[in-house]
């Protein structure tokens, strides 16, 4: 029997039909890996200009460059230049637009969130890139004359092409330093003095963190620590002894005839900008000075509140803090007796390595595993010559791909021992900084994450996570103190808590006072003493310190604050199937971000 060839009008218009899905569907996905492919070549650009421009970022970020397409690079300090002002500027808004040219609904999930955070992230720098002379790089309280020897001295040697490159950043101090003092000039004379006190500070830091007298004595922790890592590279076979020789020289004659001369010429060029005028004032007192303020807010904090809910945050909390001490010490008188006692029991452990242990221990049940196995912490002192001017404690960020070795350092001048040192090592170590960023680093990587986001920093992220488990481990050592038969110790413990919480409330609102509202000392002096802080020197230290510093309290502070409102939105979205463990987990896996961006993936959990 013979076929009909002919489609019937059925036929033709399923035909046509199915064509013009398959048409959409190929147009669809065109769109789809064209928008996919254009975030990769944005964010692979950026991360490699970005990095390649400036080696201490470089090192610090990647263990292994080449792994991440950075091969050929020239060692540098990224250096100020009043005329690349307009061009990072704009290369900035170019960056925008071509981000916000993107259909982000066409990335794949976990784009779709690093394109939201660049949009921020870059949105923000355009806003504080409008303050040119705002910054301080050379703050008494954390400036680059301070951070800079910590950053070489923790270098660390993989290669002789870390080695090369060190000497070569060692070589370039002088037009680093130069450039700096540069910007201070250009600063003053545009009516942006650094007030006259603090100069005197800086000045006094340049002619005591390098001093020829300990470089003659080869004492000096930057030659020091060189010797050491240049002896495991040789251990190791990577350097001949020939080589290491060579090395050393170098950094002897570097360090003497670049650094030091350095260090003293950015001294010399400050003393004449000294202005008995210019006093200590917060940033109110500049023009535009608020406007400069809440853009550094989010900059610092990652929050998006506006400063009046922030206030009301702030006294909110101060309130709760202030009843629960009130009640704590009516319940127990006994915590009287023990803050005036000549002597009491020790803390169960001394050393940092059970405290670390401890910690870990105590954290296992709350908070998920770190993948990829174990983890080397090394805890180091801060070098005497650093000790005055550097943090109780700082832990120094391990590249993305290298995160087997980590190292904590304590300033033994600012940290005791017992109870302190247990809740600094929580901040710093486990669950804190070290264990988040492991966490993070190793998570990031084998999901395959754009290594673009590792140049976005949030710091209400980071140390607001820190300041939350501290306080977790005033827990922790309440419980360890009782297991130890010390309830009074540990009642104590608790109050500890409570009373850090309140300072650093107080301190926030100081913050705000001082920087937005344009408190002056004798005003913030009268704040202070209503709450029993009456000596005149400890009053001038705390106002000097957040004139210099403006939100570094609030990066902390209100991070934990906005952590402990995204677990109570956790609590009500998830009801009965809430964990601490559950939270911590989609905190952690969310990685670092801004609290807007928190907030809204939160709620998309529910």
């Amino acid at each position: 029997m013979k076929q009909n060839s002919r489609l019937s009008t059925k036929q033709l218009l399923f035909g046509l039909a199915f064509l013009l899905a398959f048409l959409g569907l190929t147009l669809f996905l065109f769109t789809y890996q064209r928008d996919e492919k254009r975030f990769e070549s944005l964010t692979t650009k950026l991360f490699t200009e970005e990095l390649e421009a400036d080696t201490l970022d470089l090192h610090y970020t990647l263990a292994n460059p080449a792994d991440f397409g950075i091969h050929d690079y020239v060692p540098s300090l990224s250096c100020y230049s009043a005329e690349s002002i307009p061009g990072s500027r704009a290369a900035t808004e170019n960056m925008l637009a071509a981000l916000n040219a993107l259909d982000a609904d066409k990335l794949s999930p976990a784009d779709a969130r690093l394109w939201q955070l660049l949009t921020r992230s870059l949105e923000n720098s355009l806003g504080l890139s409008g303050f040119l002379y705002y910054d301080e790089p050379l703050s008494p309280a954390s400036g680059t004359q301070t951070q800079l020897p910590i950053l070489l001295a923790e270098y660390a040697f993989r290669s002789r092409r870390d080695v090369e490159d060190y000497l070569a950043l060692l070589d370039q101090t002088d037009e680093y330093f130069a450039s700096l003092l540069a910007y201070e000039q250009e600063k003053a004379a545009a009516g942006f003095p650094m007030p006259a006190a603090f100069l005197q500070d800086v000045r006094k830091q340049c002619d005591t963190i390098v001093t020829l007298q300990a470089l003659e004595a080869g004492t000096h922790f930057l030659q020091t620590t060189f010797q050491e890592r240049l002896e495991e590279l040789f251990a190791r076979g990577l350097v001949t002894a020939e080589e290491a020789g060579h090395y050393t020289a170098q950094n002897e004659r570097l360090l003497k005839t670049v650094v030091l001369p350095a260090y003293a010429s950015l001294g010399d060029g400050l003393l004449l900008l000294e202005d008995a005028d210019a006093l200590p004032a917060g940033l109110a007192a500049l023009p535009e000075g608020k406007a400069y303020y809440q853009e550094l807010l989010i900059s610092q904090t990652g929050s998006y509140r506006s400063v009046e809910e922030i206030r009301q945050l702030l006294t909110a909390q101060f309130s709760r803090e202030y009843e629960a001490v009130k009640k704590l010490a009516a319940e127990h008188p006994e915590l009287l007796q023990y803050y005036t006692r000549e002597t009491a029991p020790g803390f169960p452990y001394r050393e940092a390595s059970q405290m670390l242990l401890d910690l870990k221990q105590r954290m296992a049940e709350d908070f998920p595993p770190i993948p990829g196995g174990a983890v080397d912490v090394h805890v180091k002192a801060v070098s005497d010559s650093l000790a005055d001017y550097c943090a109780p404690a700082f832990y120094l960020t391990a590249p993305l791909d290298d995160t087997a070795s980590n190292t904590i350092y304590i300033n033994r001048r600012k940290t005791p021992d017992g109870l302190e040192l247990y809740t600094t090592l929580a901040h710093e170590g486990y669950p804190g900084h070290l264990y988040q960023t492991v966490y993070h680093n190793r998570s990031s990587l084998a999901a395959g994450e754009r290594p673009a986001r590792e140049l976005l920093w949030y710091g209400g992220y980071q140390e607001g996570w820190a300041l939350y488990v501290e306080f977790l481990s005033y827990q922790y050592a309440a419980e360890l103190l009782r297991e130890n038969g010390q309830e009074t110790a540990a009642l104590a413990a608790a109050l500890e808590a409570r009373n850090r919480s309140l300072q650093l409330c107080l301190y926030c609102v100081c913050d705000v006072l001082i920087h937005y509202e344009g408190a002056s000392y004798s005003q913030i002096a009268k704040v202070l003493s209503g709450f029993g802080i009456t000596d005149s020197t400890s009053m001038k230290a705390i106002y000097n310190y957040i004139v210099q510093t403006p939100c570094n309290y609030l990066k902390y502070y209100l991070g934990y604050l906005e952590i402990l409102s995204l677990q109570e939105e956790a609590k009500e979205l998830w009801g009965a199937e809430y964990t601490d463990y559950r939270f911590h987990s989609f905190f952690l896996d969310c990685g670092p971000a801004d609290f807007a961006s928190l907030g809204q993936w939160l709620a998309q959990t529910g």
